[in-house]
């Protein structure tokens, strides 16, 4: 079955694809977007009080992706056999229109710098020999002042709440003073301190750090953004990660974008429209449209297109690549091709600090975004010669406020019984007392960490699953060590009567049971050179110029940053381009 042809294709209804849609419809373009899961419109799905339902939404993951029809499989190193991933725990797909931008937190942050020319900024500070012979450092092509704005459009759409260190060159507040200098400040001041947030602060300060409250995408007031879509007041209810806001308080597709794109006579959303396959041409340099199944009705439909764009989540694009034949698979034996190279993760840690019983952390109340951090010891902020490993976390309380299902499955510290008057107690102690304090930190691309197509196992519509090849390396775990042991002064100043500080371990694999983020990244990384990069600084494919694909895919090493904010301003970065540059001359896209 073939339907008409139409000017784009977007594939995937979640950030990247909704921030890609709305810019081609303005540039005149009719656009059809897929998306594999059904429909969600806040109105519908996001009402009150269903919404709010912690059994449906966190234990029974309404939002999240059905691994019965697609997941990965997944194994530590190359020798091993990867076995399929079942059940979701480790990190989170979203499904559905919106995608993870429904379901996310919303702390919003923009690339330093210093990450988007990281391997640049090592060898100048340490040289080269200090890179390790198996890490695939690389830089992504393009520089923060080239991307600024983008990242300020993007707030600007997200209706972010925050505190900006310095505007065009002047100090102008108590932000982030590790901060790019931005051209604007954030559209929204910053989110009030929860008592977590606050003790924090007061005990970083204390102890020397540079603490700066969280870029958020939750509303810390009423706002309306440059499409024309209203955002309400976030009231602290806490359910924002995993939850799709009742309240219009938290950045989605959903909210910010959709509302004006359903608008547009040249925007066309399809649902329930699982993609297969791009098409290209008997030259396989061009696409011609793509294939996609109708979940529904289980029939095949054919599109074409003169321009298709994956935008899906960052794992799914580098499989849509593989199967498509679109750029040359990776070979890490070889060491050649690019599709599947440089797939990164994010280190997490959450430690925990108990206060006096005189202090209530009162964890109930919290939103996705809010809290406070320092980035002492993130990204180049710091001297790593003397340490030996390259990359670092920011280090905060992010109280997103705890439901009462996750408050009994993750009481208490070490050795403390899961069940009993002692458990009681611990979860009692826990939920009025403590406060989780997280290391979130960046991760390194190497030679054997890699996705491919599994050679055994097969998707519900018979296509090879993609498959996962990764674990911690030394690097990871020694910067996380590191960091975690700074916290330690922190629960001194805040005047712990306990801590429970968790870091990697030397020797320990990657283990899926136990969810960490849901920040994959690379896999069809951006930057200067075809033998290193799938897609050109402006995140075209160097092997079919008119596709590009937009995500996290295109790092190409993680950072310690949530991804988000760099997905949404590399959008916008490659729509600018698309529509003053392509569009009037279609083909590879070459820097002046």
């Amino acid at each position: 079955m073939t339907k008409k042809h139409v000017d784009a294709i977007v594939v995937g209804a979640g950030w990247a694809g909704a921030i890609m849609a709305k810019e081609l419809t303005e540039a005149g373009l009719s656009v059809i977007m897929l998306e594999r899961g059904s429909e969600r419109t806040t109105p519908v799905e996001g009402a009150y009080p269903e919404s709010i339902d912690e059994l449906r939404g966190a234990i029974r993951k309404r939002l999240f992706q059905n691994l019965s029809q697609t997941t990965v499989t997944v194994r530590n190193t190359i020798d091993q056999t990867a076995l399929p991933y079942r059940q979701l725990a480790a990190f989170l797909p979203g499904e559905g229109v919106g995608g993870a931008g429904l379901h996310w937190s919303g702390v919003h942050f923009r690339a330093s710098p210093e990450d988007l020319r990281l391997r640049s900024s090592v060898v100048e500070h340490y040289g080269e020999k200090f890179i390790p012979e198996d890490m695939n450092l690389q830089d992504y092509g393009v520089t923060y002042a080239e991307l600024e704005p983008f990242f300020d459009k993007a707030e600007k759409v997200f209706g972010t709440s925050g505190e900006a260190y310095r505007v065009n060159g002047k100090i102008v507040g108590n932000g982030n003073i590790f901060d790019g200098d931005r051209s604007d400040n954030f559209p929204l001041p910053a989110m009030k301190d929860t008592f977590t947030a606050s003790t924090f602060r007061d005990a970083a300060s204390q102890v020397g750090y540079h603490p700066y409250s969280l870029p958020a995408a939750n509303a810390s007031r009423q706002y309306t953004n440059p499409y024309g879509c209203q955002m309400g007041p976030c009231n602290f209810c806490g359910y924002c990660s995993g939850y799709d806001c009742y309240l219009y308080s938290k950045a989605s597709p959903n909210v910010n974008v959709l509302p004006a794109l359903r608008q547009d006579p040249r925007f066309t959303l399809i649902s329930d429209a699982h993609v297969l396959r791009v098409d290209l041409d008997s030259t396989k340099s061009k696409a011609t449209g793509v294939t996609y199944l109708e979940t529904k009705t289980q029939k095949e439909v054919s599109l074409s297109a003169d321009l298709v764009i994956l935008s899906a989540f960052q794992f799914h694009n580098v499989h849509l690549m593989l199967l498509s034949g679109i750029g040359k698979p990776y070979d890490p034996v070889q060491n050649t091709g690019t599709v599947g190279r440089n797939f990164v993760y994010q280190t997490i840690t959450s430690s925990r600090i108990w206060l006096p019983p005189s202090k209530y952390t009162n964890q109930f109340i919290g939103a996705g975004g809010v809290g406070v951090a320092f980035d002492d010891f993130n990204s180049m902020n710091f001297d790593h010669g003397p340490l030996g490993f390259i990359g670092g976390s920011p280090v905060w309380v992010n109280q997103a406020g705890t439901k009462p299902i996750a408050a009994a499955i993750g009481t208490g510290g070490g050795g403390t019984p899961r069940w009993g008057s002692a458990y009681k107690g611990a979860l009692i102690d826990s939920y009025k007392h403590s406060i989780g304090v997280d290391a979130h930190g960046s991760n390194m691309a190497y030679r054997d960490v890699y996705l491919d197509l599994d050679p055994t196992w097969k998707d519900a519509y018979g296509l090879p699953l993609l498959r996962m090849t990764f674990t911690w390396k030394d690097n990871d775990i020694r910067m996380n060590q590191y960091v975690v042991s700074k916290i330690e002064p922190l629960a001194k100043a805040m005047g712990a009567t306990k801590t429970n500080l968790v870091h990697l371990n030397a020797g320990q694999p990657f283990d899926t049971r136990h969810y960490q983020t849901t920040h994959l990244g690379g896999g069809a990384v951006m930057g200067t050179d075809p033998k290193t990069s799938a897609l050109n600084r402006y995140l075209q494919s160097w092997d079919v110029s008119n596709v590009f694909v937009i995500g996290s895919n295109a790092f190409p090493q993680g950072m310690g940053y949530n991804p988000t904010g760099t997905v949404a301003a590399l959008a916008y970065w490659a729509a600018y381009h698309i529509r003053t540059t392509y569009l009037k001359s279609p083909g590879p896209l070459v820097k002046a």
